[in-house]
């Protein structure tokens, strides 16, 4: 049965709901409802006008609601009296098959038939900056190796407490916080889930760091890469797939990596995929100076460009920590949450229905070493491509529907002829277009 948000908000002092939802580009879009009309929103919905946000409609398209998942519920820790809920579209009294949480509870539908549903974690990085978004926020985070700088992470102690706070309040079960690769980067490790639970979470984090960094005149980026010079955003997904009966179903402690057959073959519908699965996993512009981008200032870009795997080795797209799990470095910051676990279960359960063979494990320095793979697919150069690739995919059209996948296309070539519209194209490094349209993604 469902959970009464009405008695709820009674019992936790809510004053205010935030009735949300995430659109094609991974915007979060919300409306504030006071306490006292939720028990008719929970049932009703609350109303948008779906061609205000980018989800291909018409100004005469009818009123599309947000449904509010109860179980999604989020009690802002810094401000109580407001709680934050996930939800999904309906129109004319059918979901919103082009809505990102409603593409996830699909792929999700489709793995509970076979007795299956996927775990993942997140690990999402980013940067703390000025507001005008051209320098780190810290002046003296210099230091050409500035990964795991304690002196440098410990200056924004005040803030990354405050967010690791949260989530033990929330009960995320966070359990490491650094300062990663680039000066002025960060990242915050939390515990694995069930994949709706981690991508409604992922949601919401980047909400909080944006908002807590607010609070202190910083602000806090996403941006796959804001800097020419530096490591960009990564957003790297641990991904294991569990029977009902709680067993692990990529597990397999004889094999070398401690993976089973359905694992490699897993693996080796993603891999299939990954031309078309960059689309949605470095969805802008700026993606790619992120995944094609020059050595850094710290020696390694820790982005892929080519489509391999490999055991505990950072240089491949997959990695494969340890057994029974592995962990997909493609995507960026800019990645929509519910797109990346729908974009993850489709690929690999098709590579399981197809049994994609991914070949041997390579276990070489791709950075350094790349030229002695023979046959390994490139990623995609820009988005153009990427996008192509996606309109082509069977794999994709298949689980998500040609129009779906259609009016996502039509959507970011959209944005593609804006930008070249604006004439910073043909301009070097980081340009103010992408920062202004990427920034806050």
């Amino acid at each position: 049965m469902s959970q009464d948000l009405s008695k709820i908000a009674k019992q936790k002092n809510i004053k205010y709901f935030l009735i949300s939802y995430v659109d094609f580009f991974g915007v979060l879009r919300s409306k504030l409802v006071p306490s006292q009309v939720i028990k008719d929103m929970q049932k009703e919905g609350a109303g948008f006008a779906g061609f205000a946000t980018y989800l291909d409609m018409s100004p005469a398209d009818p009123d599309m609601v947000s449904i509010p998942d109860p179980s999604s519920l989020i009690q802002l820790p810094w401000q109580p009296e407001v709680g934050w809920l996930a939800g999904d579209l309906w129109m004319d009294g059918k979901p919103v098959q082009s809505s990102p949480r409603v593409m996830l509870k699909n792929q999700i539908s489709e793995l509970k038939k076979k007795n299956m549903f996927l775990k993942s974690g997140v690990e999402c990085e980013y940067f703390l900056i000025s507001q005008d978004g051209n320098s780190i926020a810290d002046e003296k985070d210099q230091a050409f190796k500035p990964c795991y700088d304690q002196s440098a992470l410990m200056r924004q102690y005040d803030l990354i407490k405050e967010i690791c706070d949260c989530m033990i309040k929330l009960g995320w079960g966070p359990y490491q916080n650094d300062h990663e690769d680039a000066n002025g980067q960060f990242e915050m490790n939390w515990d694995f889930s069930d994949c709706l639970t981690t991508a409604d979470r992922h949601v919401f984090f980047k909400f909080m760091v944006k908002a807590l960094a607010e609070k202190r005149g910083l602000r806090a980026t996403f941006m796959p890469k804001p800097f020419s010079n530096k490591t960009g955003n990564g957003c790297h997904a641990h991904v294991s797939l569990w029977d009902k009966k709680g067993r692990n179903i990529f597990l397999d402690k004889k094999d070398k990596l401690g993976l089973s057959k359905n694992a490699y073959n897993f693996i080796g519908g993603v891999m299939h995929s990954a031309e078309a699965l960059t689309a949605w996993f470095n969805p802008t512009i700026n993606s790619f100076k992120r995944i094609n981008a020059p050595v850094t200032d710290s020696g390694a870009t820790w982005s892929p460009n080519t489509i391999t795997y490999s055991g505990n080795n950072r240089t491949h797209m997959i990695r494969v920590p340890g057994s029974g799990r592995f962990e997909l470095r493609l995507m960026d910051g800019a990645v929509n949450p519910y797109l990346l676990q729908a974009g993850i279960i489709a690929a690999g359960m098709d590579g399981i229905k197809n049994k994609r063979n991914p070949g041997k494990p390579i276990h070489i320095n791709m950075y350094e070493e790349a030229n002695k793979v023979k046959n390994a697919k490139k990623l995609p150069k820009n988005l153009d491509i990427a996008l192509t690739n996606l309109s082509k995919s069977k794999v994709m059209q298949k689980a998500f529907s040609p129009k779906t996948i259609n009016s996502y296309v039509k959507l970011r070539t959209t944005e593609i002829k804006q930008f070249k519209k604006s004439g910073d194209s043909k301009k070097k490094g980081i340009t103010n277009w992408e920062k202004t349209n990427t920034l806050d993604c």
